[in-house]
């Protein structure tokens, strides 16, 4: 099986589903990602619908990616009204393979939350200010 080529930011927002708002620009996904690979190295990701959601549960604090292409919808539409109900910031990005390579993961990952971490604060405070500025949708 050969590797997908690299779809392009502009490519990929064509695959996204209805709910996948607000979206992360092509600089905040950049970002995103770039945090992920730096929380993975530490450790500090919740990785997949079931952790992110026991974790988010327990009143732990973080920023919330999702990945916009996801289907069924069902799986995860929940996650944001969680997100939503104790002020914690959530974006989606258009790519869940992207996401889980961020991770440092050879699958797909459909939502993973960032812990925060001083190894990597200013990139973490960088994103969690851009991501709470997103507008959410009504």
């Amino acid at each position: 099986a050969e590797a997908a080529p690299e779809r392009s930011y502009r490519e990929q927002i064509e695959f996204l589903n209805p709910i996948a708002q607000p979206l992360a620009s092509r600089k905040l996904t950049r970002k995103l990602y770039k945090c992920i690979k730096k929380a993975s190295k530490h450790k500090q990701i919740r990785r997949g619908v079931k952790e992110v959601q026991k974790f988010i549960n327990k009143g732990e604090k973080g920023i919330v990616v999702l990945a916009g292409d996801t289907l069924p919808i069902d799986v995860y539409c929940h996650i944001p009204i969680m997100c939503e109900d104790r002020s914690l910031p959530y974006a989606y990005i258009p790519s869940k393979s992207d996401l889980g390579a961020a991770a440092g993961s050879k699958r797909p990952t459909c939502v993973i939350m960032i812990k925060p971490h001083e190894e990597y604060e200013e990139a973490y405070t960088e994103c969690w200010e851009e991501v709470s500025a997103l507008p959410l949708p009504l």
